[in-house]
């Protein structure tokens, strides 16, 4: 007889579970080999999910390194434009350069301005151009009847101005150590003159509503969330028109290079200039007029060193050009040659050609009575703003002489308002920049960043930017 296999030995019961017990191993491998296999899927989607977020996060830091290059790139761009213009003083001409949508390998810059001598009628897109500092009253010049005739302000505010910027002798009759020991925290006034216009921030009585009005990212636009009411900050009245703020119409960067010019208070080099230009007969008759004493009504000046008994004290270009008797075509030939100064800058003149009627406003012989009309004729007469004499014939000769002293018409500090992004619309940046050209060449002498207050550009530039980046 043949031997029994094992399994013929193997009773029937037997049989039976051990096959059940090899098929439950062979079950739960299966199942161990899943879940092995289900958790090396999901750590490799887990790794790919971060990658995926990694390569996001890299790709917006190129387009913000691409950005902040652009930004510079664009600070040397006007540093170009400022330094090739017609003449020292001389307004750009907007024709002549690029401020929006400037492509600078896959980024692009956008110089956020303002319309040049108005509050723009467009309050939803930006405008885009450099901004004229010298169309803003001086925070550091400008008295306190000056400064009360802004939008807003306040007699006692106007007053706590000046008396932040005067020496502690000369308190101006604003508030004093005392008023601001008061507040919580405490810290004195600086009685110095102020060194930003974001300084007005901690002169006493200045609240942020005032100090940037309903205009809380500094661009000029009426955003969307700039006119809802209470719905989203700032506070507005939803009237769709913008209050800037007070930010919007002062400085503390403006001054006017006298050296190399003409003082028209020396009648030797005052002769030789106009002999020059005008010939000697005719220099002889203008030297000769300013010399007699001052007509009736006229206060007599105080005399300076080498100056003539009796020659009228000359405070400004244009009471040069009244008192002379010089014609309108005279004055333009030595208007940028002339000077009413031996110091060697002229803080805080405002430039009469672009200042709006809110800084006009607020200039003595001006005044609100006087600037729509400045306004209405520059708009209407735009090849008559060469120089100041044009002020004369809108205000006459006793108005332009209170005003005098105060205006120009060169401008040598300008601000850049750059902003850009990088690739496919991303990485926005904010760099403002100020520039100053009184020393002829144009150089930086401000810059802060602005990216935290958000988007600048409005609606329209943020749509485009959103339509070229899909892709079909």
């Amino acid at each position: 007889m043949k031997p029994a296999r094992y399994m013929d030995r193997v009773p029937w019961a037997a049989r039976g579970t051990r096959l059940q017990n090899g098929r439950a191993a062979a079950g739960s491998v299966l199942i161990i080999v899943l879940w092995v296999a289900f958790g090396l899927v999901s750590l490799a989607l887990y790794f790919a999910h971060s990658m995926s977020f990694e390569l996001r996060a890299a790709d917006n830091r190129v387009a913000v390194v691409q950005a902040q290059h652009a930004i510079e790139g664009a600070a040397r761009y006007v540093s170009n434009i400022l330094s090739t213009v017609e003449a020292l003083g001389a307004l750009p001409d907007p024709l002549t350069y690029h401020a929006e949508a400037v492509q600078v390998g896959e980024a692009r810059f956008w110089i956020i301005g303002r319309a040049p001598g108005e509050w723009q009628a467009d309050y939803t897109r930006p405008m885009f151009a450099l901004v004229d500092e010298a169309s803003k009253l001086n925070l550091n010049t400008a008295t306190a009847e000056m400064l009360q005739m802004l939008p807003g302000m306040t007699p006692d505010l106007a007053a706590a101005v000046v008396t932040w910027r005067s020496a502690a002798t000369q308190t101006g009759g604003g508030a004093d150590d005392v008023a601001y020991a008061r507040l919580s925290p405490p810290y004195r006034c600086k009685h110095a003159p102020f060194e930003t216009i974001e300084e007005l921030r901690m002169v006493y009585g200045m609240t942020p509503e005032l100090l940037f009005g309903e205009d809380i990212n500094l661009n000029g636009v009426l955003d969307p969330n700039e006119n809802d009411g209470d719905l989203r900050p700032p506070a507005d009245n939803r009237d769709s028109r913008l209050d800037p703020g007070l930010l919007e119409y002062v400085t503390v960067y403006t001054r006017e290079p006298n050296t190399g010019r003409t003082n028209v208070n020396n009648p030797e080099q005052l002769a030789q200039l106009l002999a020059a230009r005008l010939g000697a007969q005719r220099a002889s008759e203008i030297v000769a007029r300013l010399g007699r004493a001052p007509g009736p009504g006229q206060a007599q000046p105080p005399r300076q060193g080498g100056q003539q008994a009796g020659a009228v004290r000359i405070s400004s270009v244009l009471e040069f050009f009244i008192l002379s008797g010089l014609t309108r075509e005279e004055f333009e030939l030595i208007a940028n040659d002339i000077t009413a100064s031996d110091a060697p800058y002229t803080e805080g003149l405002v430039n009469v050609n672009t200042a709006p009627e809110q800084v006009l406003a607020c200039i003595p012989g001006i005044g609100p009575q006087n600037a729509p009309a400045l306004v209405a004729y520059r708009q209407s007469h735009p090849d008559k703003l060469s120089s100041v004499a044009w002020v004369v014939e809108v205000l006459g000769q006793q108005s332009a002489l209170l005003a005098a002293p105060y205006i120009t018409t060169r401008s040598y500090q300008f601000t850049a308002d750059i902003a850009a992004v990088g690739r496919l619309g991303r990485g926005y940046q904010r760099v403002r920049f100020v520039f100053d050209t009184s020393e002829g060449q144009p150089k930086v002498i401000f810059r802060r960043d602005l990216t935290h207050l958000g988007w600048a550009l409005g609606k329209d530039v943020l749509g485009n930017l959103r339509l070229a980046t899909r892709r079909p």
